[in-house]
């Protein structure tokens, strides 16, 4: 069986070193607090204006505020910065936190979209930064993918031997 993160790499296009070049630098110290703060405001505004009811519905039962503050401090703790998200949330748990999502591949291109429009908007995040940061993105939008395709396997495979059961 294919790894998680084999599978991003294979559907994202992006290999797990150039995903994890963001360790490479300490993107937080470079950056600050506000780029992330301001790249999570513009990526929500864009989410919660999307033309598209399907991929709208997914953020319906979330506040926006809080959708942005969970963005930003996990983005500020995963690159380099203290561990805003962890002392309020816990772990991290992407898959996990994101179960209750549709994570499709139609869902991780439309998130990619407006990720790459909130990052190319940015005038306070340099150029090296957001090809890191977006090689980061994408490659973690489809782990999720795979992990959401993991949990429907799960599901099926419990139907599946349910239904066996009670021939």
């Amino acid at each position: 069986m294919q790894s998680l993160q084999a599978k991003a790499s294979q559907w994202s296009g992006v290999d797990s070193a150039d995903a994890f070049a963001i360790d490479e630098t300490n993107l937080f110290q470079k950056l600050g607090l506000q780029a992330f703060i301001n790249l999570s405001t513009d990526f929500y505004t864009r989410v919660y204006e999307d033309e598209q009811e399907w991929f709208r519905s997914i953020f319906a039962n979330s506040k926006k505020e809080d959708a942005i503050q969970n963005q930003y401090e996990f983005f500020v703790q995963r690159m380099g910065g203290p561990p805003l998200f962890s002392q309020r949330r816990g772990h991290p748990a992407l898959i996990g936190r994101h179960r209750p999502f549709p994570v499709t591949h139609e869902a991780a291109e439309r998130w990619l979209h407006h990720m790459q429009q909130a990052l190319e908007s940015s005038s306070d995040i340099d150029e090296d930064s957001k090809r890191r940061m977006f090689n980061f993105f994408k490659h973690t939008a489809y782990f999720l993918v795979a992990g959401d395709e993991l949990k429907k396997g799960h599901t099926q495979n419990g139907t599946q031997t349910q239904t066996q059961q009670q021939q």
